[in-house]
C-alpha cells in the first residue's frame, strides 16, 4: 500500500468525517488513515452503516482497507480505480441507506461506466436524512449541477427493524458550479405524516400541530398509513418548495415521545430556516459542500456554521486544492464560497 497517507482525526466530528474521507479518497486516489472514529459519540467506532459504507467503497474502488470491523476506531483506506456496474449492499440493521448513498454517489459519478446500486437497511432514521430529503432536496440540486442520477424507494425501513430498500442509477457525469444566494419565492408547502403499525391519531395530532404553528391550510396536511408489517414507524416530513431550492425537514416518532413534540422538532427547524432568509438550512449546506468542491466552485448562504459543516471543510481541504471562504453576512446568514485554489 502507498505509504503517503493523509492523516485524519475522527474526533473533530462524527461519521461524517469518515464518509467524506471515503468519497474524497476515491475521487482523488489519495489514501488516508483515520483515528478516533466517532470518539465523542455514545457508541464510538464503526457502526453497521459506517462499515457498510467502507465495504461498499472498497468494492467499487478496488481498495485496500485495514481496520474495517464493527467498533473499530481506526481505519486505513487506499483506493484503486472506480468501477461502475451493478451493486447490492445490505446494511443488515436499520442503519441509514441515505448516508451510504451520499458516500458512494460522488465516486460513481466518476466511474468508468453507469452503475445501478441497491441498498437495504433503514430509509427513515433518527440523525440521518430520510429518503425524501435525497429525492426532493439534495438530488435536484446535484442534477442542476449536471449529475445524471435517479433514485427510487422500494420499501420503507424504520428503526429498529430496518428492512427498507432503495435503488439508485448513476451515469458518469461532470459537475458544474452552483450559486444559491436566496431560496427564492415559496411555491408550495406540504406536511406528510407517515405511520406504520402506529395508532392513527398520532399522524392526526402531528399534522394538527403543524397546521397550528405554521398556519398551513388543511389541504397542505396529509397522512399516509403504510402497511403494518413494516412498522412500527412514524416520520413527519415538512416540504417547502421555493424558486431556487426545495427544503425538507423531518422528525422521527419514537416510543415515549408525544406526537406534538415530534411535530415541534420539525417545525422548529423549518421556522429557523424560513426566518433566516438563507438559501439552505444547516443539513443541506453540509451535504452541498463536497459536490461544489468537486465542481471546482460555487456558493450558498446558510443559517450558521454547524459542527458538520466545519469538520467537512477541514476534511475537504486535506484532499483538494480548493479555497473555502466563510463570511458572516448578518446574524442569521453565513455565506460560503468555494473556488479553486
Amino acid at each position: 500500500m502507498n505509504k503517503d497517507f493523509i492523516e485524519l482525526d475522527g474526533a473533530i466530528g462524527g461519521g461524517q468525517i469518515l464518509r467524506s474521507a471515503l468519497s474524497l479518497s476515491m475521487l482523488t486516489g489519495k489514501p488516508f488513515r483515520i483515528h478516533n472514529i466517532r470518539a465523542k459519540r455514545s457508541r464510538p467506532g464503526l457502526l453497521r452503516q459506517h462499515l457498510t459504507a467502507v465495504t461498499a467503497a472498497t468494492q467499487i474502488s478496488s481498495a485496500d482497507a485495514e481496520g474495517a470491523q464493527i467498533g473499530s476506531q481506526s481505519l486505513s483506506f487506499a483506493p484503486g480505480a472506480i468501477r461502475g456496474g451493478d451493486y447490492e449492499f445490505a446494511i443488515g440493521t436499520a442503519g441509514s441507506c441515505s448516508l451510504v448513498v451520499q458516500t458512494l454517489l460522488p465516486a460513481l459519478l466518476h466511474a468508468d461506466q453507469p452503475s445501478r446500486m441497491r441498498i437495504s437497511g433503514g430509509t427513515h432514521n433518527p440523525l440521518a436524512p430520510p429518503f425524501e430529503f435525497l429525492e426532493r432536496a439534495w438530488l435536484p440540486l446535484l442534477k442542476r449541477m449536471g449529475a445524471q442520477v435517479e433514485i427510487e424507494l422500494l420499501r420503507h425501513g424504520f428503526a429498529p427493524a430496518g428492512g427498507g430498500a432503495l435503488v439508485m442509477q448513476v451515469t458518469p457525469s461532470a459537475l458544474r458550479p452552483l450559486h444559491l444566494e436566496t431560496p427564492g419565492p415559496i411555491h408550495s408547502q406540504q406536511a406528510t405524516a407517515l405511520v406504520a403499525d402506529v395508532p392513527g391519531h398520532v399522524a392526526e395530532r402531528e399534522l394538527a400541530r403543524v397546521g397550528k404553528r405554521l398556519k398551513w391550510p388543511e389541504q397542505a396536511l396529509k397522512g399516509i398509513w403504510l402497511d403494518k408489517q413494516i412498522g412500527p414507524g412514524n416520520v413527519l416530513l415538512l416540504e417547502i418548495a421555493c424558486g431556487e431550492v426545495t427544503e425538507l425537514f423531518s422528525s422521527i416518532g419514537q416510543s415515549g415521545v408525544r406526537a406534538e413534540r415530534v411535530a415541534d422538532q420539525a417545525v422548529d427547524q423549518a421556522r429557523q430556516w424560513l426566518h433566516s432568509g438563507a438559501a439552505v438550512d444547516e443539513h443541506l449546506a453540509d451535504q452541498l459542500l463536497l459536490p461544489l468542491a468537486m465542481a471546482g466552485g460555487g456558493s450558498f448562504s446558510t443559517t450558521h456554521m454547524s459542527e458538520h459543516l466545519s469538520s467537512n471543510i477541514q476534511v475537504i481541504r486535506q484532499f483538494l486544492n480548493v479555497e473555502i471562504v466563510c463570511t458572516q453576512a448578518n446574524e442569521r446568514i453565513l455565506r460560503v464560497e468555494l473556488r479553486q485554489g
